[in-house]
């Protein structure tokens, strides 16, 4: 195999986990009864919340691709289910903080614990310089894609 077709393959191989990645969100809802899209608006949640930097139901609508009417009424609705809170803990109390309530981030714990342990495993099969030289091909990649989305505005 020569240089362009690893590349390829890389390429290939990440675009296989991304489709992968999409699918456990489909399943995580199903697994929930819920609907895709509230499942996609609780994981965002979880994971802005996990990073440290709550969303807003601005920030939310961007990252689920929906208008702020619509992430309105998906925020309703999980409200509604006891997923999710909205709070006023900025200093500008317009602001509304979006939090995952401890039910929902038990039940996504649940579901997602085991594939933290296969992952862990997978990854444990490689060293630590085969690990940073992965984690740099990973990130260079996310670089690379994220330059195609941030400019992309809507019609």
């Amino acid at each position: 195999m020569d240089q362009q077709q690893r590349r390829a393959e890389v390429v290939r191989r990440v675009r296989a986990l991304a489709a992968t990645t999409t699918e456990l969100g489909r399943a995580f809802a199903r697994s929930r009864g819920m609907h895709t899209t509230d499942a996609a608006a609780v994981v965002e949640i979880l994971t802005a919340e996990g990073r440290g930097e709550p969303l807003t139901p601005a920030r939310l609508a961007e990252r689920v691709s929906l208008t702020t009417g619509a992430t309105s009424t998906l925020l309703n609705r999980l409200e509604q289910a006891g997923h999710v809170v909205r709070t006023r803990e900025h200093r500008d109390r317009r602001v509304v903080t979006l939090r995952s309530t401890p039910g929902i981030h038990e039940e996504a714990e649940s579901f997602y614990a085991p594939l933290g342990v296969d992952l862990d495993a997978a990854l444990g099969e490689f060293s630590a310089a085969e690990l940073d030289v992965a984690a740099a091909v990973v990130a260079r990649l996310q670089e690379a894609m994220a330059h195609h989305v941030e400019p992309v505005k809507p019609r």
